[in-house]
């Protein structure tokens, strides 16, 4: 496997400028995605979890260009897409693509199955007519649904079946980045674990490379190499998928764990509850943007802002006092 990542951010932003008062003025800016430094390597899962509203789906529409970034640099395989025109664009679309969140939104519901999936390969034009017929229907049995239902349409679908669909338009390309946007979080709960295991199945077939978003902390676990938290634009913790459920070392990636449904009341996590309601990406606190639902926030956290900093064994945290944070967690546990 190549030591270069296929993604790599940095300093990557996105900002919405929104409508002001009836004259136009005062428009306030939303700094949906402020600053996030972050790397993909090829073949691995990079999990991304947060609350809503704390930026993932924008990192993950800005990183496929679906939104155009403010700032930052996006490389792809070494390249910066960040600034590419759409002629420029082409080559690196076919290389990376997206499983949205709502299976039934994402699907054209006037179109068959087979000119859902087919309609990759008609853009990129490849194949001939009988070739992309051949490729569905391989495309089809690869997802576990029946070449015969290539000319049924997506209403005729349960919510799993047609999520197994958008996942089979995704890799039509046969591309190397797929961002997986909360896939099965739509999904009843006895579907999501059947979709995630086709995921991993695919992912060591086609060796893919994954962004994974999703609330379900349980099972990003299941899936992920490293996680990654976000909270209001900015990447506040990223670790390896053991160290960061063993000894999380920002507060915040704590109250997460400890909110973790768990059969044994008495198994549940000691942590300190968050306080409060999450601010708004239009007013961010200053310092730690955390620091006002932090049980531990000092006079230091309101002055700056804390920087990712190496804990080591590629743990990273932006917190003041992360080693304190991480210690307490280990003696805890």
């Amino acid at each position: 496997m190549s030591e270069t990542p296929l993604i790599e951010l940095r300093d990557l932003t996105k900002h919405f400028t929104l409508s002001g008062d009836l004259l136009g003025r005062n428009r306030p800016l939303l700094r949906a995605v402020d600053g996030v430094s972050l790397s993909i390597k090829r073949g691995e899962t990079l999990g991304l979890v947060g609350e809503s509203g704390c930026g993932k789906s924008t990192l993950a529409r800005t990183l496929i260009r679906l939104f155009q970034p403010t700032s930052g640099q996006m490389l792809f395989d070494g390249k910066d897409i960040a600034e590419l025109d759409e002629r420029e664009l082409r080559p690196f679309r076919r290389r990376m693509q997206m499983i949205f969140q709502d299976p039934y939104a994402s699907l054209n519901g006037r179109m068959t199955v087979r000119a859902l999936i087919a309609e990759p390969l008609e853009i990129a034009s490849i194949g001939t007519e009988t070739s992309r017929r051949a490729r569905v229907d391989e495309l089809l049995d690869r997802v576990g649904l029946n070449p015969d239902h290539a000319t049924r349409f997506p209403h005729e679908f349960s919510g799993g079946q047609r999520q197994r669909i958008g996942i089979a338009r995704a890799i039509a390309l046969n591309p190397e980045l797929v961002i997986c946007d909360e896939p099965i979080s739509a999904l009843d709960v006895s579907i999501q674990a059947q979709v995630v295991n086709m995921l991993e199945d695919l992912q060591a077939k086609l060796g893919l490379t994954y962004l994974f978003i999703t609330h379900d902390l349980s099972m990003v676990r299941h899936i992920s190499d490293r996680i990654g938290v976000m909270y209001l634009g900015k990447i506040v913790e990223i670790a390896p998928n053991d160290a960061l459920y063993r000894a999380p070392a920002h507060p915040y990636t704590q109250a997460l764990l400890a909110s973790i449904p768990v059969a044994d009341p008495e198994a549940r996590r000691d942590a300190t509850p968050m306080r409060g309601e999450i601010p708004t990406a239009i007013d961010i606190p200053s310092g730690c943007r955390f620091r006002t639902r932090c049980p531990f926030a000092t006079d230091l956290c309101a002055a700056a802002e804390p920087p990712l900093t190496d804990l080591g064994g590629g743990h990273f945290a932006a917190c003041h006092y992360a080693d304190k944070v991480m210690t307490k967690e280990m003696q805890a546990a």
